[in-house]
Order: C-alpha cells, then structure tokens, then sequence
C-alpha cells in the first residue's frame, strides 16, 4: 500500500514540469548507467502528462520510439554523449521551455 501511494505522489509530482525536467536530468547523470532507470523515468513523466490530459500524439510516438531504442540498445547513444560531454567539461541539462511554464 505504501509502494502505491508513493507511486502515487510521485506521478502527481511530476506533473510539475520543473520537477519532471530534474528526474530526467538525474537519469541522465547517475553514475551506474542503467536505461531501464531512464525508462521508468520517462514512462512516470509520461503517465503525469496522461493524467493531465497535457500529451499530444507527437509526444506519445516520440515516447513510443525513444522506449524501443533504449530497449533495444540499452541506450548506448545517449549515455556516450552524456559520457563525450562529461570529458569535455559540458554537460546535457533538460530544462523546462519557456511557453510550457
């Protein structure tokens, strides 16, 4: 019952787009790259969305494509351009944009 209402608040949490953004910027950077964390990540966010009723079909098949690739490769492009970014001294940042405050 705790695990649900966590669940819970967290997807509500997340319909806040700042807080969102955040979640998947610490996917991105943990130090143990694991793309099922990333994915569960962006699936909450996507659940929040749908429960707003604030996702368009763009977004649900950019979702649906972004899913199968990191299924299937585990995510090995994004966490290399997290990893090339890192050795430069850069870093990916998602931030929430300005017409979707």
């Amino acid at each position: 019952m705790a695990c649900r209402n966590y669940h819970d608040y967290l997807i509500k949490s997340l319909q806040e787009s700042e807080r969102a953004a955040g979640n998947i910027e610490v996917a991105l950077e943990l130090e143990e790259k694991d793309p099922e964390v990333l994915r569960l990540t962006l699936k909450d966010v996507m659940d929040a969305r749908l429960q707003m009723n604030n996702l368009s079909d763009i977004a649900k098949q950019n979702y649906a494509k972004l899913d199968q690739i990191l299924a299937e490769t585990g995510g090995t492009e994004i966490y290399t351009l997290v990893a090339l970014l890192d050795s430069l001294g850069l870093r990916l940042t998602v931030t929430v944009q300005e017409n979707n405050q």
